[in-house]
């Protein structure tokens, strides 16, 4: 990491990172130029009509700040990256450095994040690990070489923005680029007939002119190409894919691959990314769900004591109560939508002996309630498990209180 931290500071690297400003300027250049294409040359000095003038000035400028606005928030949010708890000490580097064999790095890796909250493996079953970093990496999170560092729910690294596309920015890129498709659109269509006036000679204005034929060719160039790369975006978001997930499915350790692992159905997964508040959908701030490092899986990928969320040397083995299993799905998905640290957990089991036949899983809540009067009960996972003695008389039921 030092080496790679010096590579960065020498005068060549910074010269690259100035490079990689190009493009986002090239950008806001053209949004500029276009600006005044629209607003000036064809607005104001071209349209007669000045009830339409207005009412093409006010749409126009509603659809270019929600453009604008989305475009900023894509470029310079940061990156969501890897806390640091998930770094690998230097002890485990070198017994990982020392391991004669890929077995015994699986289960260095396996006994240092049986802690973590991972579900995702390696096409070998280890846990993912990033070498460079030296971190245990997150379901969903890859190595960007670009940026240099293992990034939370990476799409990928896209230039125009110079950025990468990311769990902390992804609705903002989602609605840039439905915005800058609607932008477009409207400055073709609003634009068309003088495009048509100033190829039969109709139109006046001098040099001005070719700012408006410029401006008709570029807002349909630009939307013919943003057509396909919104409508694969909103194809992904409503399966809940990631692009790098979509051209290599990920693997998980219940259930191997599955590209639709984290499908959770359309409306579910179009909350994962735009929120369940419906009325900030269409406004670039932040309203995705979740922490950027446990996401909801189907069921196929999931134990019945949701060992994805890590396991514990105290944790009970257990199965669930059926009565149960609504209580544990709302509880997991709280603590998922509530930005919940979910790899920081304690176990309590609570047992109760009955001498009665008819003794069930209800009689042990009391005590349940005990524990959330005393713990927060949003933050904590109830697992009931049945343990039936030959003997009938000593009927035990426990409850596994997780605690966060």
């Amino acid at each position: 990491m030092g080496n790679y931290d010096r590579q960065r500071n020498t005068p060549c690297a910074s010269c690259m990172r100035a490079l990689k400003w190009i493009p986002v300027l090239f950008i806001v250049s053209i949004i500029v130029w276009s600006y005044y294409a629209y607003v000036v040359q064809l607005c104001i000095l071209s349209m007669d009509n000045i009830a339409l003038k207005v009412i093409f000035l006010i749409l126009y400028h509603a659809v270019c700040f929600l453009f604008f606005w989305s475009y900023w928030q894509t470029v310079f949010t940061p990156i969501g990256t890897v806390p640091t708890k998930w770094r690998i000490p230097e002890s485990e580097i070198e017994k990982l450095g020392q391991a004669e064999t890929q077995e015994q790095q699986k289960r260095i890796l396996e006994l240092f994040a049986k802690n973590f909250p991972v579900s995702n493996r390696t096409i070998n079953g280890a846990v993912r690990f990033c070498e460079k970093c030296q971190i245990i990496k997150p379901d969903r999170a890859h190595h960007c070489s670009v940026c240099g560092t293992c990034v939370l729910k990476m799409d990928h690294h896209c230039p125009w923005v110079n950025n990468c596309v990311n769990f902390s920015n992804y609705k903002y890129f989602v609605l840039f680029l439905g915005y800058a498709l609607i932008y477009c659109l409207y400055v073709a269509a609003t634009s068309l007939q003088y495009f048509i006036k100033f190829w039969e000679g109709e139109l006046n204005g001098g040099m001005g002119r070719f700012h408006i034929l410029f401006l008709f060719f570029v807002a349909v160039m630009f939307a013919i190409s943003l057509v396909s790369l919104f409508g694969y975006h909103i194809y992904l978001v409503l399966l809940n894919r990631t692009t790098l997930e979509a051209f290599r499915a990920p693997i998980f350790r219940i259930g191997g691959q599955d590209k639709n692992g984290y499908n959770l159905g359309r409306y579910n997964n179009f909350q994962e990314v735009f929120g369940d508040n419906w009325k900030l959908w269409f406004l670039p701030v932040y309203t995705s769900l979740g922490d950027g490092i446990i996401y909801r899986m189907n069921s196929q990928h999931q134990s019945t004591s949701y060992e994805s969320m890590g396991d514990t040397p105290n944790t009970p083995p257990s199965r669930l109560d059926g009565s149960n299993d609504k209580f544990l799905n709302d509880s997991v998905n709280n603590i998922v939508n509530h930005n919940v640290d979910a790899s920081i957990v304690e176990f309590e089991t609570l047992t109760n002996t009955h001498p009665d036949n008819d003794a069930s899983v209800e009689s042990i809540r009391p005590a349940i309630n005990v524990v959330y009067t005393s713990s927060n009960s949003k933050n904590s996972i109830v697992v009931i498990d049945e343990d039936d003695d030959d003997d009938s008389t000593n009927q035990q039921h426990s409850a596994s209180i997780i605690k966060f």
